[in-house]
């Protein structure tokens, strides 16, 4: 069963849980234009632990396609190490493992560098209208 930690993101033996601070994170990447996926993802990663697809969808409540397509975009950024591990019984395809291969200080830092690029283009086309009126 996963229950929401009262302040912090915490492993007991296989289980993972978001708390308080995984949320205001999620928050806060919303507010800079990422997409809800990435948000919840990286939150589910933040800590640097090493955790399954499936262990991403229970707690982040995102479905399997939403968590390929936010490991594509951590992927394309060189943010994410995948690790295939074969199933102990049964058939079936591996489980893959996620884990940052970057701080978290090193993404939010990518992330601040696109929201002032976007900013300063944002500020130049004003100015032009500016000097076009």
């Amino acid at each position: 069963m996963i229950v929401v930690a009262e302040n912090e993101f915490t492993l007991e033996g296989d289980d993972f849980k978001m708390g308080e601070v995984e949320y205001e994170m999620v928050e806060l990447l919303r507010r800079l234009n990422i997409n809800r996926p990435v948000a919840l993802t990286l939150a589910c990663l933040s800590k640097g632990e090493e955790i399954s697809s499936q262990c991403i969808e229970m707690v982040s409540g995102l479905r399997q396609p939403e968590v390929s397509i936010a490991m594509r975009y951590l992927r394309e950024n060189d943010w994410v190490y995948i690790r295939e591990e074969k199933k102990n019984q049964g058939k079936g395809r591996p489980v893959k493992l996620y884990k940052l291969t970057v701080r978290m200080e090193t993404i939010i830092d990518s992330i601040e560098e696109n929201v002032m690029a976007e900013s300063r283009t944002v500020l130049q086309n004003i100015e032009r209208l500016k000097s076009l009126s």
